[in-house]
This record gives structure tokens, sequence and C-alpha cells, in this order.
């Protein structure tokens, strides 16, 4: 690798593998994103019975890190009690063949890791 790729990639601030991998590679994001693919809209309670493990706090930040990011389109409807709804934007929509070509090494990969890791352990 270039000298001058191994500085740009040390800035971490700037850095777009390391800014976008540290916001998408939470234990929650992809999670999402892959959940309001396949439902494509959803409300807040319907994502967090979706996702059983994550609490009403974390989906919260999460799901204002992808809106903040421009990955998720949230929509509050002015009624009572209020309805909010929140979906994939064309951002989102392109990062999702990048997403389902890792959840397919994961998923081709998983067992040997395991393995690796066990083996690591010893």
């Amino acid at each position: 690798m270039e000298e001058k790729n191994l500085k740009y990639f040390a800035d971490a601030e700037n850095c777009p593998v390391r800014n976008v991998i540290d916001r998408i590679g939470d234990k929650w994001s992809m999670l999402v994103l892959l959940l309001l693919e396949e439902a494509q809209v959803m409300r807040f309670s319907e994502i967090h019975k979706a996702i059983e493990t994550i609490s009403q706090k974390m989906l919260t930040v999460t799901l204002k890190a992808l809106e903040a990011d421009g990955l998720v389109d949230r929509t509050v409807y002015p009624q009572i009690p209020p309805k909010v709804e929140y979906k994939l934007t064309e951002r989102g929509l392109s990062l999702l063949p990048h997403l389902h070509s890792l959840v397919k090494w994961a998923k081709e990969n998983m067992v040997d890791i395991q393995e690796s890791r066990k083996q690591f352990a010893s």
C-alpha cells in the first residue's frame, strides 16, 4: 500500500473507511438496515419487536445515527398519538448490496471463524 494511502487512513475523522464502518459496524445498525429492507416501512415499535434484544434507548440512538447519515428517513405524522415511520433512503438502499455481500461472507466463514477462535483461546 502506498504511503499516501496509509496517511489518508490514519486521519480517523476524514477516513471514509473508518468513519462509515464505525457507524454501520456497531451491534445494531446493520440489523436495522436489513430489517427495513425487508419490511420497507416500519414503526418504532415494530422494529423493537422484530429485534427483541435491543433496548428502546439503543434503538433510538441507532435510528438517530442512521438518520443523521442519511441512510434512514423518519416521517412523523401529525396525529394523536404521534405516528412515526422509518424507511431506507436512496443512500441506504445503495448500501444494501454491500451489506448482502458481507452477510454472505459471514455465513460462509462463520464456522471456520468460530473454530479459529477456539484454537486461539487454547
